[in-house]
């Protein structure tokens, strides 16, 4: 939970620009916050000169224009510097600090006009590894939803992680009347809204627990599609333990997977064996950018060997002098 009172107000307006102009999640605004905090608590300290000082000491909430006007290009490569030399961050939790770090100073630059100069405007992110997405393969798959002998909600969860590629937060947020037939209405990142087809496994696995297990009295959340034990809607961290069990049972617990990695298994399959368009694939991830789309359509080791056989100098050999 954010803490209001400890926060200067420019970051109280900050959250205000998230959550009402660009439509970002109370997930994605918490993280903002969290980066902002640490960067603002740092930067005290740097100027202070009390570097030995710990950050979770260092309040922040008499912040000023002024002093915010007064962070350089320099003092923000200090504290990248410090992230990485001090707190071990990688290149990618960093380059996500700097993402906030962009969206805040462009915020008070060009939108609210506080700062006369953006000293992020010429940093630049640091280059990303490319790594190959982990997912599971068909069979795999179809081990992990025959690990599931009694629960119909938990079948039901998985089964629509694997058939239609949503998020983890697009998940816990379906509410019954989100389920109309052959579609689903799904709430994505920045509260857009879009309509996937749920096929013959996903209606019969989603009717089989409405109708015989969800229950229907004393709900805490009567609009919530999955039902936690204690008749609320379930959580986030509820749903990781529903995957992480199955994954176990499976026996694929050692594969290092998680919910979003299920989204990956979704997206190769429909692109490997349903031969689904590229475009197509991104309308149903609900992707603003192709190329975000294209890491789910990575060339599998099956495919690159079959390639490799159907070359025609494949058969080729030496012929002895």
């Amino acid at each position: 939970m954010i803490d209001y009172d400890c926060l200067p107000q420019t970051l109280k307006d900050f959250i205000f620009y998230l959550e009402v102009v660009l439509g970002k999640s109370k997930s994605t605004v918490y993280e903002y916050i969290l980066d902002l905090e640490n960067f603002f608590r740092y930067m005290k300290l740097l100027k202070s000169g009390e570097k030995q000082a710990g950050l979770r000491d260092v309040s922040i909430h008499d912040l000023d224009i002024a002093f915010i006007a007064s962070i350089s290009v320099k003092d923000i490569y200090d504290y990248l510097y410090y992230c990485r030399e001090k707190r071990g961050n990688g290149s990618r939790s960093i380059a996500r600090k700097m993402s906030s770090l962009r969206t805040y100073f462009k915020y008070m630059t060009q939108r609210m006009h506080l700062l006369s100069s953006n000293p992020m405007e010429n940093i630049e992110t640091p280059s990303l590894p490319k790594t190959l997405p982990k997912y599971l393969s068909l069979e795999e798959s179809t081990e992990l939803l025959a690990a599931v002998k009694k629960s119909r909600r938990d079948y039901a969860i998985l089964t629509l992680f694997l058939n239609c590629g949503m998020r983890l937060a697009e998940l816990v947020s379906l509410n019954l009347a989100d389920v109309k037939n052959e579609y689903a209405v799904i709430t994505g990142k920045g509260n857009k809204q879009r309509t996937i087809h749920l096929n013959p496994a996903c209606r019969e696995a989603l009717n089989d627990y409405i109708l015989h297990e969800r229950p229907r009295e004393g709900l805490k959340d009567p609009e919530a599609l999955f039902i936690s034990r204690n008749k609320s809607r379930i959580s986030r961290r509820a749903v990781q333990n529903v995957v992480e069990k199955y994954l176990n049972l499976a026996g694929l617990g050692d594969k290092n997977l998680s919910t979003h990695k299920l989204r990956h298994t979704a997206a190769t399959l429909m692109h490997r064996y349903g031969h689904v368009d590229i475009r197509v694939l991104q309308e149903i991830l609900g992707h603003e950018n192709l190329g975000t789309t294209q890491i789910y359509t990575h060339v599998d080791s099956e495919t690159i060997k079959e390639a490799s056989l159907n070359n025609p100098l494949s058969g080729m050999k030496r012929k002895q002098p």
